[in-house]
């Protein structure tokens, strides 16, 4: 290496080592204080839960053994820490959601403790978070201009609990809880938007959370492929030993490696994974909600090593939707891509989107090439389904179908939903609309559509506040997201994972992310400062020797 450009590289580290912040011996000692404080602090949290936990797991091994002692230990300690940390509850609750249904079926055997799991989190951490908003007298529900809107949705959907969910229930009714949890389903992510902005408080958390459902998404991917492998090479049987119309059925004695129930009849070219997930529907939508987590990293992470890992989460995303045989998610996971790329403008930016794109069409070239007979079979499946059942078509016979039967008030919360079928009969409606107007009227149907639409356009205003060209571009994506998901009505994601807990959560991030973008402004502006100053120094001394 040449002397003088040693001397700079030495000049300039001295220079960095001045300009870093350097403690004294006291506060170094209080750092030493306040993380001992911190342990101490954890290991009574723990030694409390243990406390609470160790009663139910007792309880829990008389009535279902050691599975269900371990869920009950498990679930109680969760409880209890959760609500002492909700923040860091509210992170665990993002990265066990993708899991759940592998945790359920393959560590729990289907318990209801398990199926629970993942809100053992999320409701304790939301108790955590509202007290923490009446201490420091902060609203947990926003923004402001949204609260009317979910206050009066909740108001009428109390008002449909009371009047309709009661009227004349059949022998073996349990209106009021199947009202109650169909409630839950209808709203009860929605106080996410203000969890995610009080756990989302600098640009350093906010990098991590993309990153954090990048790396999911790809661990995810890659025990969908993992799980295709093992179907395919006879490790595990799927469906294929079935009989009748068995061949075309999912079954969850049927799971393989990862997820709940599947089916793989290879010799009928039928196929769909659930991946990590309980059913192959919730997995179809995890891979369309990752559509646009991944391509938000790929085209807006300011890392050139995370946007490389972004192209690599896009590609597998797609390669998963292609060979999972999930046809919602093999028509919208591209189509998503080409929107994303006209909607946020990135088509413009051929610095960033030209590599992207050759890189992306490379990958996706080499998997036709090497796997040309599965791609050959997903497209036959694809045409010959919507020749069959035409998406427009099966949407306007669900219209018709909850227009007819609708009352003004609805049927009562809950009776088109799955989840609630333990409590009465329900009806399956499998568009979201529909079942909106079926459950609860027309009324319910057109306020939850203003809120979804006062949620978009604030949404909107939010990030394109954004000065900061990295998260303008983040902000841009997740609104995408955020338009999308509030107007389609194919199935109903917005009733189950993981689409439920990404609308509400990233809805609440793009709130957030003006706190943010003003704080990288106050520190671009102190950067400056600090570069002008020795500047001004260097001036004087000039002037000063020339006087001399």
């Amino acid at each position: 290496m040449p002397k003088t450009k040693l001397k700079s590289k030495v000049k300039s580290q001295q220079q960095a080592n001045n300009q870093a912040p350097t403690l004294s011996k006291k506060e170094l000692a209080a750092q030493k204080r306040k993380a001992a404080n911190l342990r101490r602090e954890l290991i009574g949290a723990i030694g409390q839960s243990l406390l609470f936990a160790i009663p139910f797991a007792g309880l829990g091994f008389a009535v279902g053994g050691p599975k269900a002692a371990a869920g009950g230990l498990l679930g109680m300690m969760t409880i209890v820490l959760s609500s002492k940390y909700p923040r860091q509850a509210i992170w665990a609750f993002l990265i066990y959601m993708p899991f759940s249904g592998t945790v359920t079926y393959w560590v729990g055997g289907g318990s209801p403790i398990f199926q629970l799991a993942k809100d053992g989190f999320y409701l304790p951490a939301l108790v955590g978070l509202y007290k923490y908003c009446q201490t420091e007298r902060k609203p947990l529900l926003l923004p402001k201009k949204l609260v009317p809107w979910i206050y009066l949705l909740f108001a009428y959907s109390i008002v449909v609990i009371l009047f309709v969910n009661t009227d004349s229930p059949s022998p073996g009714d349990k209106p009021i809880l199947m009202g109650i949890l169909g409630l839950k389903v209808l709203m009860g992510y929605v106080p996410l938007i203000g969890c995610a902005y009080y756990t989302i408080r600098s640009k350093k958390e906010f990098l991590f959370l993309t990153r954090l459902h990048l790396v999911l998404a790809i661990i995810c991917c890659a025990l969908c492929l993992t799980q295709y492998m093992f179907l395919v090479t006879g490790r595990c049987d799927g469906t294929r030993y079935y009989s009748g119309d068995d061949l075309f059925k999912v079954d969850l004695e049927a799971k393989c490696l990862v997820g709940g129930s599947l089916n793989y009849s290879p010799q009928q070219n039928s196929i769909r994974l659930p991946g990590t997930f309980v059913s192959p529907w919730h997995w179809g939508w995890f891979m369309i909600a990752n559509a646009f987590l991944t391509f938000a990293v790929a085209f807006s992470d300011p890392s050139p090593l995370w946007r490389m890992g972004g192209m690599g989460g896009m590609a597998m995303v797609f390669v998963c939707s292609v060979i999972s045989g999930q046809r919602v998610a093999t028509i919208l996971v591209p189509v998503i891509n080409a929107l994303m790329m006209v909607m946020t403008g990135q088509v413009a930016n051929l610095k960033r989107f030209g590599p992207i794109a050759l890189g992306l069409g490379a990958i996706l070239g080499g998997a036709a090439v090497l796997f040309p007979e599965v791609i050959q079979e997903r497209w036959e499946s694809l045409v010959s389904r919507v020749n069959a059942s035409p998406p427009t078509g099966f949407i306007k016979e669900q219209f018709e179908h909850s227009t007819k039967y609708a009352d003004l008030l609805g049927h009562g919360l809950g009776r088109a939903t799955n989840s609630a079928r333990a409590f009465s009969r329900t009806r399956l409606i499998e568009t979201y609309y529909p079942k909106l107007i079926y459950e609860i009227g027309w009324p319910g149907a057109i306020l939850f559509l203003l809120l979804v639409t006062v949620l978009t356009f604030l949404a909107f205003k939010a990030y394109r506040s954004l000065r900061e060209k990295n998260l303008r571009s983040f902000g841009a994506c997740f609104w995408v997201f955020i338009l999308i998901v509030s107007y389609q009505t194919y199935w109903y994601p917005l009733d189950t994972d993981p689409v439920a807990v990404y609308y509400w959560f990233f809805a609440g991030v793009i709130f957030r992310l003006p706190d943010i973008d003003k704080q990288e402004q106050k520190r671009l502006a102190a950067e400056a400062e600090q570069a002008e100053v020795p500047q001004d120094k260097k001036k004087g001394r000039r002037k000063s020797g020339k006087k001399k």
